[in-house]
């Protein structure tokens, strides 16, 4: 802010002042140097707002700039909340903004009980109502919840690198720790059929763990599983997805020495005397997955994020909004509209083209 507008600021906020009551005034020069000049006639505004309100609502008989400091200890939370409603019904204030003139009133009701001094040494106020009162809860709105989402999934060139990183790089990144890669390689064609089929489809947790051999059907790219009400849907698959679970079922059988009766899809390491292979876990499954992730350098990659990865690239790709909602097997449409407000970096970069200087 230039230093012009600062004075013009400044000398909107004295006018605004000379209508309040003096310990407004002081409470103001106590933050100039904390807060800018229009932080602090925003506050200035919301505190004439609050005080006409009491005038209004007969909780003072007098001028807005005689309003005691007596009257605001004795307010009850009853006609704070009275206020409040005010604001949000009578003003149309949205709750972030009831929020926000909630927070100036606090601000300066903590000042007066807590920093301003008496020549006795005593505070204004002995009573503050406005340590009583909460603030509206506020639920994220879906760009909001889009934006939280964005930096904690695979974007663009992430989602094949994931896959990739996982069918060869984690080997090479841990070649020289025998225990370590020895491990890796055993279930190497295994996880990386897992992510793939995750990334590949959208699947949640439960659904792929609980995936049976007779579920895939290997001419149609699909799987049959049991969604959420214990509705039975077949969820397709990429070619991708197809290649590396090919891969896995090659060596399925003979290297985690499986049982004819075991038709489980994913299979654990032999563990035990006995060496028995069982069914993978979930827990399990979120556990590899947050390996790779770390090691990928994406720690905040989980198989949830993985299925938010799969919706992200789908609409940025497909952009059909009923069809998703089909495929992640959401129940609600509304679920489904987030990965709408993702910004996609496929779809930035074809934004981005659109600046370039074009041939004549």
């Amino acid at each position: 802010m230039s230093n012009q507008i600062k004075q013009q600021t400044y000398k909107k906020m004295q006018t605004v002042l000379s209508e309040l009551p003096w310990y407004v005034e002081e409470y103001i020069n106590h933050k100039t140097r904390k807060l800018s000049a229009a932080s602090l006639l925003n506050y200035c505004h919301d505190y004439k707002i609050f005080f006409n309100w009491m005038i209004s609502e007969s909780l003072w008989d007098g001028q807005l700039k005689d309003i005691p400091l007596d009257r605001l200890e004795k307010l009850t939370v009853l006609e704070v909340d009275g206020f409040l409603n005010f604001l949000h019904y009578q003003l149309n204030n949205k709750e972030i903004t009831v929020n926000r003139k909630l927070s100036a009133l606090k601000s300066l009701f903590n000042y007066l009980q807590n920093i301003a001094e008496t020549q006795e040494l005593t505070s204004y106020i002995n009573r503050n109502v406005m340590a009583k009162m909460e603030f509206n809860e506020l639920k994220d709105s879906m760009e909001t919840k889009a934006n939280k989402m964005e930096g904690k999934i695979l974007l663009g060139e992430e989602y094949e690198k994931f896959r990739a990183f996982i069918a060869y790089d984690y080997g090479e990144l841990n070649k020289d720790n025998k225990k370590i890669y020895n491990f890796y390689k055993f279930n190497q064609e295994r996880d990386t059929a897992i992510v793939s089929l995750i990334l590949g489809s959208g699947l949640r947790l439960s659904e792929l763990v609980n995936l049976d051999m007779d579920d895939i059907d290997f001419s149609k790219y699909s799987a049959r599983v049991i969604r959420k009400g214990n509705k039975e849907q077949y969820v397709y698959f990429s070619q991708i997805a197809m290649n590396d679970l090919q891969e896995y079922l090659a060596i399925r059988a003979t290297k985690y020495q499986v049982d004819k009766n075991n038709k489980a899809l994913f299979i654990s390491a032999p563990m035990g005397p006995k060496g028995k292979s069982r069914r993978l876990t979930a827990r399990s499954v979120e556990n590899l997955v947050g390996k790779y992730a770390t090691a990928f350098g994406k720690p905040s990659l989980s198989v949830h994020k993985l299925r938010h990865s799969f919706a992200t690239r789908y609409h940025s790709e497909i952009n059909d909004v009923p069809k998703l909602r089909r495929q992640l097997g959401h129940s609600s449409i509304q679920t489904t509209m987030i990965y709408t407000h993702i910004r996609n970096d496929d779809l930035k970069s074809a934004v981005d083209k659109m600046d370039m200087p074009k041939d004549e």
